[in-house]
């Protein structure tokens, strides 16, 4: 690893910044992007979840970034808060491994806008935050976008859609001609190519893995169940499982508190996180699981974003994804770096066909399992 980001004009502080994190070998998806982007050549970024993608567009952004002066030099856009501040944790925590004097601020919607003025009169190096509000500033002059140099769009997949382009194409008008442009995520869509070819001056593509590969460190299962009697088979999944670290999907942001009311009433402590939460609400919920002192986080897709959290030992799909990538984004948060994790669905007669998508498209056992007294068993064919 040394070599090679040496190799790459990567300095000493970053390297040193980088084993103080104990990273004593680079990510696939970091080893394809760190040459292109010191080169200054725009990018579209496809690699799983947990591989790194947001160490491998920051390290060789730090090496852009001129330490010297006072300037806002780089935007990084992001589709949620959570994961706004997981990106802003690793720029802080690189800049004080590395000894960098780098910047950075958070600029997210829905958040006093007068108190993220007086932030930017400091003039932080990268701003980190979502497209409406970061254009909302730009248009107030006050965000320096003729001083932006780097342009990262993160989660790509869900920012650069119909919804959004018109405000990420304003944002880019506004910087220099010669910005560099990044665009990443664990999928890309059709649609984000596209808009990518019109946005970039001859992008790149990498793919650093197959984003239809599934770790063969999951173990998937899933439960039949009526959509009624669907609070009380996880309550005995859960108590005879009896997972250390459970992320619960649900597919609906008013499905969240509903669960969790239910599942506390049966004395299964949960929280819940949705785009309602309060931002110190919702950081207090995440550290608490983080520690273990919460065992049960129910989340829906959206709020899952960004969410950064080591050793979740088991995945619970409330209601069967709609789409093949929501599947391969929720279980791939578990079974991480070689350690062993469980998926679990719970499926109603009519979702039956989309776990057999799910089959096909990953090449993955999905096995049918139900409860059997104080046990889970296998339901033969």
């Amino acid at each position: 690893m040394i070599e090679f980001l040496k190799n790459h004009k990567i300095s000493n502080q970053i390297i040193k910044g980088l084993h103080k994190q104990d990273i004593t070998k680079l990510t696939k998806v970091q080893e394809k992007v760190i040459p292109l982007q010191i080169q200054n050549r725009d990018l579209v970024i496809q690699s799983e979840t947990g591989t790194g993608k947001t160490l491998a567009y920051l390290i060789p952004l730090f090496e852009k970034i001129d330490q010297s002066i006072k300037e806002m030099q780089a935007i990084i856009l992001v589709p949620t808060h959570e994961l706004g501040i997981q990106v802003l944790r690793q720029i802080e925590l690189l800049a004080t491994n590395a000894n960098y004097i780098i910047s950075s601020l958070p600029i997210i919607g829905k958040v006093n806008i007068k108190r993220q003025i007086d932030n930017l009169k400091k003039k932080p190096h990268i701003i980190v935050g979502s497209p409406g509000r970061i254009l909302e500033l730009i248009k107030m002059k006050k965000i320096s976008s003729h001083t932006i140099k780097t342009i990262i769009i993160d989660e790509a997949d869900n920012l650069v859609s119909k919804h959004n382009i018109d405000t990420i194409k304003a944002i880019i008008k506004t910087t220099q001609k010669d910005r560099q442009l990044l665009m990443v995520s664990a999928s890309i869509t059709a649609e984000a190519k596209d808009y990518a070819t019109q946005l970039m001056k001859d992008p790149s593509f990498i793919v650093a893995n197959d984003q239809s590969k599934i770790p063969d460190t999951i173990e998937h299962l899933y439960f039949m169940s009526s959509q009624r009697n669907k609070i009380d088979v996880i309550r005995k999944v859960i108590r005879i499982l009896n997972p250390k670290k459970a992320l619960i999907f649900v597919n609906g942001r008013e499905e969240v508190d509903i669960l969790v009311e239910r599942l506390n009433y049966h004395h299964i402590k949960t929280r819940g996180l949705h785009g309602n939460k309060w931002k110190s609400e919702r950081k207090q919920i995440v550290d608490q699981f983080k520690s273990g002192v919460l065992k049960y986080l129910v989340v829906t897709d959206i709020a899952a974003r960004g969410l950064d959290i080591k050793d979740i030992t088991h995945i619970i799909n409330m209601g069967v994804p709609g789409k093949s990538r929501d599947y391969l984004h929720r279980v791939g948060r578990t079974g991480r770096i070689g350690k062993k994790g469980v998926a679990i669905t719970l499926v109603a007669d009519y979702e039956v066909k989309q776990i057999e998508m799910f089959k096909r498209a990953f090449k993955i056992q999905i096995i049918e399992k139900k409860t059997v007294g104080d046990t889970i068993v296998t339901v033969k064919k």
